[in-house]
């Protein structure tokens, strides 16, 4: 007989909940609850990025007590199992990624087992699991920072990825946080097409598939969310909404380098279209990102593409994920220090589309959206993914 598990996936690179602490805290959580309740999941997977923010010598205490309310809140109380990891182990520069991972079992759901891949066999899940700091010897949890020679620019960075497995009924799962390289400047990524950010991401990506498929570990079917730093394909993008302007592009008088890129428009009287410099991108008509939840510009979402022999994604029916205003008051107002991208992706293997549940058109068995899209969430909207996974019970 065919059963389900219903299933959410949260990906959330709270930062901005750090580096403005209080603040907005109160309000994310609740709107995640309200995601909870109104999908009432069985098993529940969050993945943090970012944890402890910018300043994080300074803050991850405040993380410790951000990850402490959600598991005592009172909207949780009827998961009776709980699987936290948190590197919040920035003492260790080398290996510090700043991912956290929460995993939520309903009482209602048994058969759940979690692997041990130092051991190489599953076990069953049971009570309260929290794994805090390093997690080097934590045999649940495959963590790995990508390599320094991914970018050599770079004095460090704290990307990487996290991988749980699991058995739901009898359904094996990878679940795999995941963190990629940023674009640092507007101006070089508008330089070719596709930049040199999306080249490191695509590397990166490459990177985590091959670990996690390579023959260490009998290959499962795998779900990849996290802050993949996908953006537009920036250099074709400026190209489409300056199409009608004047480009004037401004030297610094020393050296031969872009200092700013600025689009006018050619009639009415020359009102500034676009304006970019390394951490600006001001466009006048900002309301093409929202309305149509930016449809119009999916053209040029294009990262993703490149990985269709191995990746599938649900449709995107939900305006770019990144950068909104901290701004309390300016809940869907993007900040124009980057151009607005779906960063926040939930990416699956065609193995794992294939046992999750699509009902009958009418049925709407499939949720693929933001977290809180009218309340100030920080500078990344949450994305979830909430499904019904085929688990047959033999």
């Amino acid at each position: 007989m065919e059963t389900y598990t219903d299933v959410l996936l949260v990906t959330a690179n709270v930062g901005s909940l750090f580096d403005n602490v209080g603040e907005i805290q109160n309000e994310w959580l609740q709107e995640l609850y309200k995601t909870i309740h109104s999908h009432k999941p069985q098993f529940i997977a969050l993945h943090f990025q970012e944890v402890g923010g910018k300043d994080y010598m300074v803050n991850m205490g405040h993380a410790e007590n951000f990850f402490r309310n959600i598991e005592s809140s009172e909207q949780m109380k009827d998961f009776d199992r709980v699987c936290i990891y948190v590197d919040n182990q920035f003492q260790t520069e080398e290996s510090f990624t700043a991912l956290g991972s929460m995993y939520f079992i309903h009482k209602t759901l048994k058969n759940i087992y979690q692997y041990d891949f130092k051991v190489k066999d599953f076990k069953a899940v049971s009570g309260q699991n929290k794994h805090v700091g390093a997690l080097d010897g934590v045999t649940t949890v495959e963590k790995e920072k990508f390599p320094k020679n991914f970018w050599p620019d770079f004095k460090w960075s704290r990307k990487g990825f996290m991988r749980t497995r699991w058995i739901l009924h009898n359904q094996g799962l990878d679940l795999v946080n995941v963190h990629l390289f940023h674009d640092a400047s507007n101006l070089i990524a508008c330089n070719s097409s596709p930049s040199i950010y999306s080249a490191n991401r695509k590397n990166a990506l490459r990177y985590v598939i091959n670990r996690i498929s390579d023959s260490r570990f009998t290959p499962l079917p795998f779900l990849l969310f996290g802050d993949f730093n996908f953006r537009l394909d920036t250099q074709s993008l400026v190209q489409y909404l300056s199409n009608a302007a004047d480009v004037q592009t401004v030297k610094k008088d020393s050296s031969n380098e872009v200092e700013k890129i600025i689009c006018e428009e050619k009639d009415n009287d020359h009102k500034v279209l676009l304006h970019i410099e390394e951490k600006l991108f001001a466009y006048l008509h900002q309301a093409v990102f929202r309305e149509d939840n930016g449809r119009a510009l999916l053209k040029y979402d294009k990262e993703v593409a490149a990985f269709h022999d191995v990746i599938r994604e649900e449709a995107i029916v939900f305006p770019p994920s990144y950068p909104y205003s901290e701004e309390y008051t300016k809940p869907t107002q993007y900040m124009n220090t980057r151009c607005p991208a779906w960063c926040d992706r939930i990416l699956m293997s065609h193995t794992a589309q294939e046992v999750i549940h699509r009902g009958d058109d009418g049925e709407k068995s499939i949720v693929y959206n933001t977290v809180g899209p009218n309340v100030c969430m920080g500078d990344h909207k949450p994305v979830f993914l909430f499904f019904a996974l085929k688990t047959n019970d033999h």
